[in-house]
């Protein structure tokens, strides 16, 4: 599910991919498209959420202390 980009800068941060397509796949559902409804109300409503479950547990990751060893959950 990932989309990588040959031309695309890291910005550094963590979880920037699975954020980056989380919001790709936000502004390209019908919710957003076809209702007119802000990407925020859509996940409210449940689209998308397999990537917003893979971005909290990358979010999460981050707090965990174990993670030093075992890396950040996502990618």
């Amino acid at each position: 599910m990932p989309k990588y980009y040959e031309d695309k800068e890291e910005d550094g941060q963590a979880c920037s991919g699975v954020r980056e397509d989380l919001r790709q796949c936000l502004l390209e559902s019908p919710c957003v498209l076809q209702e007119n409804k802000s990407p925020k109300q859509c996940l409210r409503e449940g689209h998308c959420k397999s990537l917003q479950v893979t971005f909290f547990a990358c979010k999460r990751s981050m707090l965990d202390t174990r993670a030093r060893f075992r890396g950040r959950k996502g990618y």
